[in-house]
């Protein structure tokens, strides 16, 4: 594993922290399914860990929460804690664990208590700042991949021992 060479402005994924950093994150971030902006924010905060694009965590009070329904399954963070899932609903759509929350995180993430992530694969598009995201790959993580983020990264087929 090489990481990729960046440029003004790039992030590497590689100068990211372990442990993670939380910062607050402050550009516009929506999130669109079913041809309904779900989110819409400029108050998110972002995660920045080793060999992972950003995670965003959005207030619950910059999103239509009435399309978001408690769903089955945890999935626990060493860093975070335990995290569960949120389903989707929107028209005649439904994208289980769509998103997850931290309702009790760790003390050096409380400033994201209850607030929300989206997995950018199992919805109809994010964006940053007008900019559609990719999905970390793989589908288990939930970073998103902006032109500006470098990898290579965590999730594709051969990396689970990184």
């Amino acid at each position: 594993m090489k990481p990729e060479p960046t440029g003004p402005g790039e992030e590497s994924v590689w100068s990211y922290p372990r442990p993670p950093k939380l910062e607050s994150f402050g550009k516009r971030i929506r999130v669109v399914f079913a041809d309904t902006t779900i989110a819409d924010t400029t108050s998110a905060y972002r995660v920045l860990e080793t060999s992972h694009p950003p995670t965003y965590y959005i207030p619950p009070s910059d999103i239509l929460m009435e399309f978001l329904y408690p769903d089955k399954g945890e999935s626990r963070c060493e860093w975070k804690g335990l995290g569960r899932y949120y389903r989707l609903v929107a028209g005649n759509r439904s994208a289980p664990q769509a998103a997850w929350y931290y309702p009790n995180p760790t003390s050096r993430f409380a400033p994201i208590r209850d607030y929300i992530a989206f997995y950018a694969g199992k919805v109809d598009a994010c964006y940053i700042s007008e900019e559609k995201v990719l999905p970390q790959p793989g589908g288990f993580y939930g970073g998103w991949i902006t032109k500006n983020i470098k990898g290579p990264f965590k999730g594709s087929p051969g990396t689970a021992g990184w």
